[in-house]
């Protein structure tokens, strides 16, 4: 049976076959700064969501403090481009490549004909597409053409975490992201401010007209845009909302915000999905309104899709 995450199947699409119990302890990885990394300052900062537009049952709450240490976080999100050097020279295989198939999503398949293979129950806008992975994202017939700059996608946590490994850096905490996010603000839904669209100008990459059916591209993009698209937050950060889903270091519990400890929280010691956050460019206001700085999701660390990629850390030498 194909599924989609626990009670919110529309943002993460699930295997269904990952039975926990994975053991990876959390480790730091210091190291110089580097172009295309930003510099995110330590501190105490309020983390969460207590207000009526958020979802309690993803535990955005309670609002609560946390202090973090200085870390370097990447500007963008991992591309295409980026991705394929670190294929070329590990010659590593992704999940979806091994197991042969991926989740994608139907309004952008690039052979209609796939649309009849097998649908997330819930979530039938997700297709199980045979040959669909980060160098076919839409399936087969589809290619990185024209799209060397975007977001990597089909990615899962596994494959994210090898990225980072051979990247010397790592996986960002939840915290870290969410900081990074803010850009400095405190409090906002998004990383300018609490206004979807200031000024009328569209700031990020989600889903405008109807959905599923109608994606009008007013903002640009139809699909993922380029990691750089828009202007950065107050960090320096491109697309911290929006895009792509990018897969975070921590276990994702609902509780988990009640019980964390105040400084450099890393998430829960096990569980079965991992917190991705940010949402993407299949958001929309009417069944998914995770598009924020505040906002969670857990998804199997196995399952990748046509929506999800990642964004790497490193410590700071002190």
């Amino acid at each position: 049976m194909i599924h989609g995450a626990e009670g919110k199947a529309c943002c993460g699409p699930s295997r269904g076959e990952n039975p926990g119990g994975e053991v990876h302890p959390f480790r730091r990885v210091p190291g110089l700064a580097e172009a295309g990394m930003v510099l995110i300052p330590g501190g105490v900062f309020r983390m969460g969501n207590e207000r009526d537009y958020g979802f309690a049952a993803d535990g955005e709450g309670p609002v609560h403090e946390v202090e973090l240490r200085p870390f370097l976080l990447d500007e963008t999100a991992v591309t295409n481009e980026q991705f394929n050097a670190f294929v070329n020279t590990t010659r590593y295989r992704t999940e979806a490549e091994r197991l042969g198939w991926s989740f994608v999503f139907a309004g952008h398949l690039a052979d209609p004909a796939l649309a009849r293979g097998p649908r997330v129950r819930g979530s039938e806008w997700w297709v199980r597409v045979a040959g669909a992975g980060w160098r076919h994202p839409e399936g087969p017939g589809s290619s990185l053409r024209g799209r060397w700059d975007h977001p990597v996608t089909q990615v899962s946590w596994h494959d994210a975490r090898a990225y980072a490994e051979w990247a010397g850096k790592r996986l960002p905490t939840e915290a870290e992201w969410e900081r990074a996010a803010r850009g400095g603000l405190e409090g906002c839904r998004f990383p300018w401010g609490d206004d979807l669209e200031p000024e009328g100008r569209h700031r990020m990459n989600v889903w405008q007209g109807t959905f599923p059916s109608r994606d009008t591209g007013e903002d640009g993009h139809r699909g993922t845009a380029p990691a750089r698209a828009y202007r950065p937050n107050g960090y320096g950060l491109y697309q911290m909302t929006g895009n792509v889903w990018e897969w975070c270091w921590d276990w994702f519990d609902a509780g988990y915000y009640r019980v964390s400890p105040l400084a450099d929280p890393t998430g829960p010691a096990a569980g079965k999905r991992r917190v991705q956050r940010g949402g993407s460019h299949l958001c929309h206001a009417s069944y998914c309104n995770r598009y924020r700085t505040d906002a969670r999701n857990g998804t199997e660390p196995d399952s990748a899709a046509t929506h999800t990629g990642f964004r790497c850390a490193r410590d700071v030498v002190a």
